[in-house]
């Protein structure tokens, strides 16, 4: 049975210090975690409402983001779900930035791309 292996990438490579390696799924959880943080995002596509990903834990932020590491260049790739009465150009560029900024600060790889799918609008209910 072959055990489930991470990718992971090289962020750090100093002699007198040691290696920090990071895995491709923590860029992911990155990723995720900043874009559902922009007002307008109601969740990752794919995902839980943002209520049921705070309970079943971070590793589901991972769904929904696709990230492609190259020699410590990132692309991300995002499938939105987006709350209704926002304007989709205004909240993809948030979270791009927001993204991009969020992956460059904590990991120190540079991100090339932010490609933002919006698979779908969320509609509040009316009671």
């Amino acid at each position: 049975m072959v055990k489930d292996e991470k990718t992971t990438y090289s962020i750090q490579n100093e002699a007198a210090l040691g290696e920090v390696k990071i895995a491709d799924e923590v860029v992911a959880i990155i990723a995720g975690l900043a874009a559902t943080e922009v007002e307008g995002v109601a969740y990752l596509a794919g995902n839980y409402s943002g209520e049921l990903v705070s309970k079943l834990g971070k590793k589901k932020l991972a769904k929904g983001v696709k990230v492609d590491v190259l020699e410590n260049v990132v692309t991300v790739a995002l499938a939105l779900t987006l709350k209704y009465n926002y304007s989709i150009m205004d909240v993809s560029e948030k979270v791009q930035k927001k993204v991009k900024a969020a992956i460059e600060n904590m990991t120190g790889l540079e991100v090339a791309d932010v490609n933002v799918k919006v698979a779908g609008v969320e509609m509040e209910l009316q009671e």
